[in-house]
């Protein structure tokens, strides 16, 4: 294979690769389908020195111009159960894979763990640089490994949990390995001794209202389907990125006099003994809900969420996140931290 015979694109529009919906241009885009691809594309000086996005499924991505570089849009497909031994089941799924078609997938196999995350828009290659995590579990929970390659030094890496070092919506992929790595698979352990999570009063509510006592993995899974769907918009009707901010983590002293002068304040002891703050109920507070600046607005249903009613631009998003970040500092001394990230 040589670059002159991969399917580059030029000057091609990204408006149906964001969820988001904004209209913007990439100079250059690849669909990425094999490993191949990506090490043709390293011996191409004009295509290799260009900046790189890696795209998955658009879903944590603010595009606020023109991308002047190379997209790799990672298409590659394959899921399989890799393993097993006396703890857990091993499956490995490519980058491209859609994530929620993923954990539909698991459970089909009679395979639980992944349940909690149903219905998080992306692609499985994404999952781990961002460490998703939703309804009290985190991807790290699960996580056995993944494969990489290095486009730099054409190395494939193999990274596991440590290698990874996940944070909160974090991982070695937002740092030193940032614009470097290019995720090409990742395996998960799925415990054998599975224990459903209810942490979460929203789900344990909805099992409680399907008279669910003791709910299968398949159960948890509809129920967070359930109260995603009433709670955010699809991006097919309407752009959004998901949950547009970090749930904010304050020491336990911030907390208390947050407590003290808000008693309804909704928030979540941490293991390292800070609370996890509910940046919706700290948006919904400061009355934005439903409020819009100009094509961009917020949620009506979910202050969390940000949404593009029509029309609106990258720098309309900024613009509105900067005014909902600016109330929510003036009014509880908390900086609220985007999700997404801003090409």
């Amino acid at each position: 294979m040589t670059i002159s015979k991969l399917p580059l694109q030029f000057d091609f529009s990204l408006r149906r690769h964001n969820t988001f919906g904004i209209d913007a241009n990439a100079h250059a885009y690849l669909p990425v389908t094999s490993l191949e691809t990506l090490q043709a594309l390293r011996f191409d000086q004009d295509m290799a020195s260009l900046p790189r996005l890696v795209l998955g499924g658009g879903s944590n991505l603010v595009l606020t111009q023109d991308f002047p570089g190379l997209v790799l849009h990672m298409c590659n497909r394959g899921r399989e159960i890799a393993g097993a031994d006396e703890d857990a089941v091993y499956v490995r799924a490519a980058a491209g894979e859609n994530w929620h078609e993923l954990v539909l997938w698991t459970l089909k196999q009679g395979l639980a763990g992944l349940e909690n995350l149903s219905l998080i828009p992306g692609s499985v290659g994404a999952a781990p640089i961002q460490n998703i995590g939703a309804y009290g579990v985190e991807l790290q929970e699960r996580f056995h490994g993944l494969t990489a390659l290095d486009m730099e030094s054409g190395e494939i890496l193999t990274l596991n949990r440590d290698a990874c070092a996940f944070d909160y919506r974090d991982s070695v992929f937002k740092h030193s390995l940032r614009d470097r790595a290019v995720v090409l698979d990742v395996t998960f352990a799925l415990p054998k001794r599975w224990q459903p999570d209810l942490r979460y009063a929203d789900v344990a509510q909805e099992l409680a209202a399907r008279e669910l006592l003791q709910p299968s993995a398949r159960d948890i899974s509809d129920a967070v389907i359930a109260i995603r769907t009433r709670k955010l918009p699809d991006p097919a009707v309407i752009g959004n990125a998901g949950s547009f901010f970090k749930n904010p983590i304050v020491t336990a002293a911030q907390r208390n006099v947050l407590l003290a002068q808000h008693p309804q304040l909704v928030n979540y002891l941490q293991p390292n003994g800070g609370y996890k703050l509910a940046a919706g109920w700290l948006i919904d507070q400061c009355g934005w809900k439903g409020k819009s600046l100009g094509a961009a607005g917020v949620y009506e249903k979910q202050a969390l969420v940000l949404v593009n009613r029509g029309g609106a631009s990258g720098r309309d998003v900024v613009r509105l996140a900067q005014a909902v970040q600016a109330d929510v500092m003036a009014r509880f001394g908390v900086a609220l931290e985007p999700e997404p990230i801003f090409i």
